[in-house]
């Protein structure tokens, strides 16, 4: 009799994560739906970037700089920063990943609000770690929950500063004060994939504070506010042990030429960033207050999204709303993976798309 047939099994844990679900880009009967699902930048990207990316055609048969050494240059020169301080990855996600595997042990743990990004926890469970949620009252990160959440086994404390999914946001002293009540070997990690867009005057994205300490790492993308998502190019400011243990096992020529091209030429257009900014303090603001105007609760955000709360009646749910919208071709962020299944996240759209979207919802709530 012949055994049970055996098979390559991955480590434990792994099969128990749930995947990422990204935000659908399609929908049945529609072959260019609005896509507002995502929080990529509607205006799309730097003409100069696009420009740039094209040159590289002529040399992709070369390696790409491992080290990414003309935007490390602009980057550290234009923030004041360290160079050997910085390291570039493959979007942000890369860091966190690589932050996982570097400092967690089985057994150890990392903190993050209620509604943390969702690869946080993939990359901490994917390291054998556990991942400690702190209660976001409000649906906003909650310091003093943080830190009540924080132990003798905690590596890695995430915070998205803005929050995604939600758009909330923490000022300069908030981040300060959990950063001087952590304990010295556990690394702070602010999350800025969408810190530009913010324009709150007390807010403050981390890079000073990280300036003077071992255990902050402030990451930075360039999908969101340069409109490179496609390319996934992510950085981040580490102290210089921290960068030098990430370096060690980060995948050599992470970051691709052309990525590498566009982003520096992304960099550099300040014009491109200013118009970029003034979109979204525009779109949603008046946004929310047309979703108010509908009766839906839309959390304040300072990102390029709005975070919108609908009521939990038959035929006006959350779930009812995507679908509907949906099927006009507009495509919006259902949350129930985030454990929000009473709302939706919706990017900000070019003016016609916002106002399309609202006349759909409006329709939508009307029955």
């Amino acid at each position: 009799m012949t055994g049970a047939l055996k098979q390559p099994r991955p480590k434990a844990g792994i099969l128990d994560i749930s995947p990422y679900v990204g935000g659908k880009a399609k929908v049945d009967g529609f072959a260019n739906p609005v896509k507002l699902s995502s929080n990529e930048n509607c205006l799309g990207c730097s003409e100069a970037a696009r420009a740039a990316f094209l040159e590289t055609a002529a040399s992709l048969h070369l390696y790409p700089d491992g080290h990414c050494g003309l935007l490390r240059q602009e980057i550290s020169e234009d923030l004041n920063l360290d160079p050997h301080r910085l390291i570039f990855t493959a979007g942000s996600d890369e860091i966190f990943d690589l932050l996982a595997q570097a400092y967690l042990e089985p057994g150890d743990n990392a903190v993050q609000g209620q509604y943390g990004f969702l690869s946080y926890r993939i990359a901490v469970r994917a390291a054998q770690g556990e991942v400690r949620f702190a209660p976001e009252p409000n649906r906003c990160v909650d310091i003093d929950l943080i830190l009540a959440e924080v132990d003798d086994r905690t590596r890695l404390v995430f915070i998205a500063n803005p929050a995604n999914p939600t758009g909330a946001w923490l000022k300069g002293d908030d981040i300060a004060r959990l950063h001087a009540e952590l304990p010295p070997e556990v690394i702070l990690v602010l999350d800025g994939a969408y810190a530009e867009f913010c324009d709150d005057p007390d807010y403050r994205d981390g890079l000073d504070l990280a300036r003077n300490a071992e255990n902050i790492v402030v990451t930075k993308t360039f999908s969101k506010i340069h409109g490179l998502a496609a390319l996934r190019v992510g950085w981040a400011f580490a102290p210089r042990a921290v960068v030098d243990a990430l370096d060690r096992i980060r995948s050599p020529f992470n970051v691709n030429a052309p990525a590498q091209a566009a982003a520096l030429a992304a960099y550099r257009d300040h014009d491109f960033v200013e118009k970029s900014k003034a979109h979204a303090r525009t779109w949603r603001l008046w946004l929310a207050q047309q979703l108010g105007g509908l009766g839906l609760e839309a959390q304040p955000s300072a990102a390029n999204f709005v975070l919108v709360r609908f009521p939990d009646t038959p035929g006006r749910t959350a779930a009812e709303a995507e679908a509907r919208l949906a099927s006009q071709g507009f495509l919006v962020r259902g949350l129930a993976g985030y454990g929000l299944p009473d709302s939706l996240r919706i990017t900000l759209g070019l003016e016609a798309e916002n106002r399309a979207l609202i006349d759909h919802l409006s329709q939508f709530m009307r029955g």
